[in-house]
């Protein structure tokens, strides 16, 4: 087979396994997930935080309205280590963790309830045929009746 043919042939493979039905499906759910996550880091910053602000300056923070940016250690070298920026990623990934988990068990559980709505219930088993004996005393019987 020739270069060309080898490059049709990995082509042909490409296009059979982009165009499944589970790439695309997962395709869709990561553009899905990273609006999920713009969504999750609006309510972060522009709820959450607010009320995170509040709290700092009740306790007398000096730069409240930074919020958690305000949160940060400076050593005495002068170097600053915004650990206030660190909590937010957290807080972030905590909202989207905890949905995430809800979504799931309701999709799940969803899911598991159309399943056992679509199978049909299982006819009940014929009883088992009986042994030679008994059928030979079943015959036996039948014939003395007469």
């Amino acid at each position: 087979m020739g270069i060309k043919g080898k490059a049709t042939s990995l082509l042909e493979e490409f296009k059979a396994f982009a165009f499944k039905g589970n790439i695309v499906d997962m395709a869709i759910g990561v553009i899905i997930g990273g609006a999920f996550g713009k969504i999750v880091s609006s309510f972060v910053s522009d709820i959450v935080m607010p009320c995170v602000t509040a709290i700092i300056a009740m306790c007398g923070a000096k730069d409240a309205g930074e919020g958690l940016k305000a949160l940060a250690y400076t050593t005495s070298e002068g170097v600053t280590i915004p650990y206030g920026s660190f909590i937010g990623g957290i807080v972030d990934f905590l909202i989207v963790a905890v949905v995430v988990f809800i979504v799931m068990k309701k999709f799940l559980g969803f899911m598991q309830n159309m399943r056992k709505k679509e199978e049909p219930a299982p006819e009940p088993a014929a009883p088992p045929e009986p042994p030679a004996e008994v059928k030979l005393l079943t015959e036996i019987r039948d014939l003395l009746k007469k």
